[in-house]
């Protein structure tokens, strides 16, 4: 029964929104049934309880089984919750703890325990250099790969309510002359700066943006701003944007401006003249179309000075014959 205010537990707000998701509300009753039921000679049936775990993480989508996983928390009680995620009680703890090493060889012995076990080894390596401590740059593979881990004998959960900590059911106790492999292999589960950050970067939402490409959203943010800022001031160079299309005309951006000019028929001889020195196949016009408007287009004052000429000819050869008569 869930309480009735969160009072800002993250883990109990994931649980709470499992449960008005059909998918996640289905699969985890299928997982807690088994995982909590007794049996006359065990706590729990183990193996039933480890492939409805594995169910849950691999049908039910990570907004969901991610959210009760790995939620953000501020208190104890929140912590509890997460570390309970799993009912560690009968999917994580036993009697008594094997030693790291013969679990690993145990899960290798399982064809889905060892490749979870190779992906996660793969995904979680750390890489102190990194953005984000992890070789691959890339959290939602390690966390992909960490909860492809549950369900298995090497089924991992937090160590207590205190840290990010995480480690399977084992330690490295009687380990003799392998002691420091041993550690090694329990360190790359506890001491994981590249599954800690995956962790904790969900838990408070910023893992987009090592899940996703950075430079194009910045980019394409650069360039809107840029754009909007050049608009909001009345800039003209806003007409000199590329245009999308590679095929329109060179001089359409003139064409475009001539509202905004007063000398419009200078604008119309430029990209006229500028189509007649061999652009007519660019703007899909004949030659003899842009003769006809090129003689459209000329200045008013060609007109009158022709006239000016017919003029004085006519008024030089009246002379010349009233000369004659006298």
């Amino acid at each position: 029964v869930e309480p009735v205010l969160s009072k800002g537990n993250n883990c109990l707000d994931a649980a709470k929104a499992c449960n008005l998701n059909d998918t996640c509300k289905r699969f985890r009753s299928a997982y807690i049934t088994p995982c909590t039921s007794s049996t006359s000679n065990e706590i729990c049936n183990k193996r039933k309880c480890h492939k409805a775990l594995r169910l849950f993480f691999d049908k039910v989508p990570p907004k969901h089984s991610y959210g009760m996983l790995f939620c953000s928390c501020r208190d104890v009680a929140c912590t509890e919750r997460r570390r309970q995620t799993i009912v560690p009680v009968c999917s994580y703890e036993d009697r008594e703890k094997p030693n790291c090493l013969n679990l690993q060889e145990s899960c290798k012995k399982n064809y889905i325990c060892r490749s979870r076990l190779a992906d996660f080894f793969t995904n979680c390596q750390p890489e102190s250099r990194s953005v984000s401590s992890c070789l691959k740059e890339n959290y939602a593979d390690c966390l992909l790969a960490y909860s492809g881990l549950i369900g298995t004998v090497m089924t991992p959960n937090y160590i207590d309510s205190s840290s990010l900590s995480v480690a399977p059911w084992c330690d490295c106790s009687n380990s003799g002359n392998d002691i420091d492999e041993c550690r090694k292999f329990l360190n790359f589960f506890q001491d994981n700066i590249c599954l800690k950050n995956a962790i904790q970067a969900f838990g408070n939402g910023t893992d987009v943006n090592v899940w996703q490409p950075i430079l194009p959203v910045q980019t394409t943010t650069a360039t809107t701003t840029t754009a909007s800022r050049l608009k909001n001031t009345g800039s003209e160079t806003t007409n000199n944007e590329i245009p999308s299309h590679n095929d329109s005309p060179a001089c359409a951006n003139l064409q475009a401006q001539k509202k905004r000019k007063s000398n419009e028929s200078v604008d119309a001889e430029l990209c006229l003249n500028e189509n007649a020195l061999g652009k007519d196949n660019t703007v899909g016009v004949s030659t003899s179309h842009i003769s006809a408007e090129n003689s459209l287009a000329l200045p008013a004052s060609f007109y009158l000075s022709t006239q000016l000429t017919l003029m004085t000819l006519a008024l030089s050869l009246s002379l010349s014959l009233s000369s004659s008569v006298l």
